[in-house]
């Protein structure tokens, strides 16, 4: 037997530079040719790494996914990501991947294949041919939600994020789910959607959602959507934007509630906050995300509300590395010697930070008078 896998066959072509491409996939583990649609950022390039968000349903979940992929990445409240989505609606698909035994509530034959064509030959495909980040999420609706939740089984789970809309549970899966996400030992995103009419499944969602809520874990990050005006075909549309705003919350820019109630609240340095959140950045998705303005001034703000002036040391070492042209870095680091008392360093430092490039509210015209108020208090 050859030892390739599979083969891609192009149904529609596209240029390198495609946002979009649908291609006909052949499964070596299903045995046969399913119809698999790729979204690609448009700026694509090997110097980053990009989370994966593969998305069940695709003739009905994909566009969704990518609209708010695109949105809320251009925002800056998440990164930019590869989306690829399964096709399932011709000839009922959905249920024979995603079907069940009624006793075990386990993927049956159909189901299991399904399960390896995922693990083993769409996203192996990927992380070969892309650059792939380890940070990666599984979108489903109904009982292609429910399917997702087969990837928690793995000693580790398969995937960082789920986002469950409205999903058809097999059989025990309301304590399976808890159960595991329990047992699991690294981070994990786990998100359900749900529209507040009855279903057949209501009340064993609602179950497990309150043994899920009961779970004490700093590494779950559970949320728990639900929407009055939305019925079980409207209801993807409401929650995917809220799911991402809650999935992607930690990779946003600092927000004014943000930093009223969380950095202005802390006891820890203002400094500690921002670095803290940017190694949980880098921890989740497995990439450095560049340090925002934003956030540098937004720390900045808390150092001087706070009297916090020994994180304006970091702040200004950061701003050298994230802004080398700029007048910050220095400005802040003047200011940090005003505080601890060394005129001499200060006043050198506030040279400096004349001679460079503007940014945001940072002037040459503040960094003179600080010289001039310098020179008049200590004759230099």
């Amino acid at each position: 037997m050859k030892k390739c896998l599979f083969l891609l066959i192009g149904l529609i072509c596209f240029n390198l530079g495609a946002q979009v491409k649908k291609e006909i996939f052949e499964s070596f583990k299903l045995q046969e040719r399913r119809d698999v649609s790729y979204y690609f950022p448009e700026d694509y390039s090997e110097e980053k790494k990009y989370p994966l968000l593969v998305v069940l349903d695709a003739d009905y979940l994909f566009d969704l996914v990518v609209a708010n992929s695109k949105f809320y990445s251009s925002q800056g409240r998440m990164p930019q990501a590869i989306v690829v989505g399964i096709h399932q609606s011709e000839n009922d698909l959905r249920w024979e991947d995603c079907d069940y035994d009624e006793t075990s509530g386990l993927p049956n034959e159909k189901g299991a294949n399904f399960y390896e064509f995922l693990g083993t030959e769409i996203i192996p495909y990927l992380e070969t041919s892309y650059n792939i980040a380890p940070f990666k999420m599984f979108v489903g609706y109904d009982i292609t939600a429910n399917f997702g939740n087969y990837f928690l089984f793995k000693d580790r789970s398969f995937f960082n994020a789920y986002l469950s809309i409205s999903p058809v549970l097999a059989t025990e899966m309301e304590s399976r789910v808890p159960a595991r996400l329990s047992a699991l030992d690294q981070e994990i995103f786990y998100t359900v959607v749900v529209e507040k009419e009855k279903t057949d499944d209501r009340q064993r969602i609602l179950q497990m959602n309150h043994s899920i809520k009961s779970i004490n874990k700093e590494s779950l990050h559970y949320s728990f959507d639900e929407y009055e005006d939305a019925d079980h075909t409207s209801i993807a549309a409401y929650g995917i934007s809220k799911a991402f705003d809650n999935i992607f919350n930690v990779f946003k820019p600092i927000s004014p509630k943000e930093y009223k109630t969380q950095i202005l609240t802390s006891d820890e340095p203002a400094f500690s906050y921002l670095e803290n959140r940017y190694n949980t950045i880098k921890k989740f998705f497995g990439f450095e995300k560049p340090v925002e303005l934003n956030d540098i001034m937004a720390i900045y703000a808390a150092c001087l509300k706070k009297d916090d002036f020994e994180s304006l040391k970091p702040l200004a070492e950061l701003c050298k590395k994230e802004f080398p042209d700029t007048m910050m870095g220095f400005y802040f680091e003047g200011e940090y010697y005003e505080e601890l008392g060394e005129p001499k360093k200060a006043f050198k430092t506030f040279e400096k930070a004349f001679q460079l490039e503007e940014i945001d509210f940072l002037t040459k015209d503040m960094a003179l008078e600080k010289i001039d108020a310098l020179k008049a208090d200590f004759g230099y």
